[in-house]
């Protein structure tokens, strides 16, 4: 039987400060604004300059040379470089919902801060440096609504958290399209053009191939098939340079009953018991999956696959409906640093061990930054209810990136 982990923490709580080839030329040269974006803000907003002298030899040496880095072990360092962009610029990829800039906050210092790993050399981001290595390629978010996150706060460091017009919406290549009725898409395709860089993200909160189980009924049961994969995935993988998964806060009763998932395996109706208990459901579709994933990386060889750990909770005397809250906003208050050797996602790391997925251990490292989530802040302040759960961007997702980047 698996299980999850108990939910505690073995990390160092020692005391940290509050305190395509004709465009080969463009990272060099000045853009020239040549149209609108389809989703362009007002004709005042800026736009990017690209400039770059930066040589990429020295990023690509890197990644070799930190081959076996375990990044998840460092500290929490001050930067007054930080953060990486605007978060009042980058309104052209930042859901407000999660730009902390534009609510009633008034304490950013949680933006001052990067991550050092410990005996692993990570070169500052550079957005030039980044699209130019990611010439031709496509880089994958799939997962629930932190995903989306990560999606988006690579979205704005790519961008510089500026306004961009040689991007084009390629949503519709990856059949991307707003159901009749839905709040939003399944997901968002955006392609750098100069590049030829294709950024996405789909939502996939379990990483189960969701079916209903009656197609012309819109109230019907989803069959939530735990053993097969997306079909979003099992059809496009093969278009991935870069895939970075995750999984795990759609993992509860509340979950399942608001979205009607009926758990199946082999294509019929679980009956096994043991998946009663809802951690043991995910941690069989965690390994199942990384399995799936692990045989096809042979005949996707260029494919280098992530899979991120859970990003963790921060509710206080409560939950998000009963009262909790996460009212801190002194940086670092449990501590600045990482010590130990091991992820605190146990489900994952066991997962991965002994395939050639990668693991982006973020977990313990966003432990530390209980302050830095949404809070009670928003852009219409909901009364008693704090999101504890999602975070401020800029944030800690920008630093989840930077990990990625550094390994890819």
């Amino acid at each position: 039987m698996l299980v999850d982990a108990p939910n505690n923490s073995s990390i160092s709580r020692s005391r940290g400060g509050h305190t395509e080839e004709a465009n080969k030329s463009f990272l060099k040269k000045e853009a020239t604004r040549t149209g609108e974006h389809h989703n362009s803000s007002s004709s005042t907003d800026p736009v990017t300059t690209f400039s770059s002298e930066d040589n990429d030899s020295d990023e690509e040496e890197l990644s070799l040379q930190n081959a076996d880095c375990n990044f998840a072990k460092g500290r929490w360092v001050a930067d007054s470089k930080r953060p990486l962009y605007s978060g009042f610029g980058c309104k052209q990829w930042l859901s407000v919902m999660w730009a902390c800039r534009l609510t009633q906050r008034t304490d950013f210092s949680f933006e001052g801060y990067r991550w050092q790993p410990k005996n692993c050399k990570m070169k500052k981001f550079n957005r030039f440096s980044f699209l130019r290595r990611m010439r031709n390629k496509t880089i994958a978010f799939v997962g629930d609504s932190l995903g989306r996150q990560q999606f988006q706060s690579m979205m704005c460091m790519v961008s510089g958290g500026e306004h961009i017009i040689y991007v084009e919406d390629a949503a519709r290549e990856y059949g991307l399209v707003k159901p009749r009725g839905a709040k939003r898409p399944d997901g968002w395709v955006y392609r750098f053009t100069k590049t030829n860089t294709t950024i996405l993200y789909y939502w996939s909160a379990s990483l189960s191939d969701l079916v209903p189980i009656n197609s012309t009924d819109k109230a019907s049961d989803v069959a939530m098939h735990l053993d097969r994969p997306p079909a979003f995935l099992r059809r496009y993988l093969h278009r991935f340079d870069v895939l970075v998964l995750n999984t795990g806060h759609h993992w509860n009763r509340g979950k399942f009953e608001g979205n009607r998932w009926v758990m199946h395996v082999n294509g019929k109706p679980n009956e096994n018991k043991e998946f009663e208990d809802i951690r043991n459901a995910k941690n069989f579709t965690v390994h199942t999956f990384v399995r799936w994933l692990d045989s096809q990386l042979t005949s996707h060889p260029r494919l280098k696959a992530f899979f991120r750990t859970i990003s963790p909770r921060h509710y206080r005397n409560g939950d998000w409906n009963t009262g909790g809250t996460c009212n801190n906003t002194i940086p670092l208050t449990y501590g600045s640093e990482v010590l130990q050797d091991g992820s605190n996602d146990k489900v994952v790391e066991s997962a991965v061990r002994g395939t050639k997925v990668k693991l982006l251990d973020i977990t313990a490292i966003s432990e530390l930054r209980d302050e830095a989530h949404m809070s009670g802040y928003s852009i219409r302040p909901t009364q008693s209810v704090n999101d504890c759960l999602h975070w401020c961007l800029p944030g800690i997702p920008d630093t989840w990136n930077e990990i990625l980047i550094a390994q890819i």
